[in-house]
């Protein structure tokens, strides 16, 4: 992996390929590490940039709290430390965050985004105070917060099937210090609605979703696709959260067409 500076402290990242640029964001208590398969085919085709964010992988902690704009700021760091001016982004769950932050702060760096088993919604009341009440758990007891949450992104009665996916993030996340997991927490926690973000933006979505994923506000899915002027959704009836493992060759296809897609519409093909 590479590197580079950032307010002070490291952002790691990968840059494999040539040609049109391809970004992929991870999500929560993850890493680069998920999208191995997809950058070893992608890359191929594209040129793949994938992003350890903040406080994940080999990124350094930065502040108590990191915000969703806070991280999109370290991806166009990374991006202009690369020559990389536009490029579709793809992110999963966390990183469909970061990837709508960064649509409504850079838009002009963008061909095209996925929203790969995310949504453009802020925390309801609710939804803030689960944030909390996990916080706290993660304070207490970090190992356990992480031995209870990994499951929760597959299908249930799936855990043996994906019994090596799920050690391999478990072992990954409690890796983590509490103080970078808090800080990504307090920034989902944090996050502002992206719903107008999604309607002013005047490129190409893919949304990748999963019927069985109870991380995403499903009953919201036929409201959430109409959002862009441009939409398209692949929607996976047997898959919850985590569909690079669950459905990998579907979403790389789908993820693969999208993006070359975006630089065809772009070129005015």
């Amino acid at each position: 992996m590479q590197s580079l500076l950032f307010h002070g402290k490291k952002i790691a990242f990968t840059d494999r390929g040539e040609g049109k640029c391809l970004v992929l964001l991870h999500g929560f208590t993850e890493s680069t590490g998920i999208w191995k398969r997809f950058i070893r085919h992608l890359a191929r085709q594209f040129r793949v940039v994938a992003i350890d964010l903040p406080g994940f992988g080999k990124s350094d902690i930065f502040s108590e709290v990191h915000s969703m704009d806070f991280m999109a700021q370290s991806v166009k760091k990374v991006l202009l430390s690369l020559g990389i001016r536009t490029c579709v982004m793809a992110g999963h769950s966390m990183g469909g965050y970061v990837t709508l932050a960064f649509a409504r702060l850079y838009p002009r760096m963008l061909k095209g985004i996925c929203i790969f088993h995310s949504h453009p919604y802020a925390d309801t009341p609710e939804g803030r105070t689960n944030r909390e009440r996990a916080i706290e758990v993660i304070r207490a007891d970090k190992f356990n917060f992480v031995l209870q949450f990994i499951p929760t992104l597959f299908p249930d009665g799936s855990h043996e099937k994906y019994r090596k996916q799920i050690d391999s993030l478990t072992r990954e996340a409690s890796g983590l210090s509490k103080e970078a997991i808090i800080a990504a927490m307090d920034g989902m926690k944090e996050r502002p609605d992206s719903a107008e973000t999604l309607k002013k933006l005047d490129v190409p979505v893919l949304f990748i979703l999963g019927v069985k994923d109870s991380k995403i506000p499903m009953e919201r899915a036929g409201e959430m696709v109409l959002l862009p002027e441009h939409s398209e959704s692949l929607i996976l009836k047997e898959v919850a959260h985590m569909g690079f493992y669950e459905a990998p060759k579907v979403t790389m296809q789908a993820l693969r067409d999208f993006t070359a897609r975006c630089w065809r519409l772009d070129a005015g093909s």
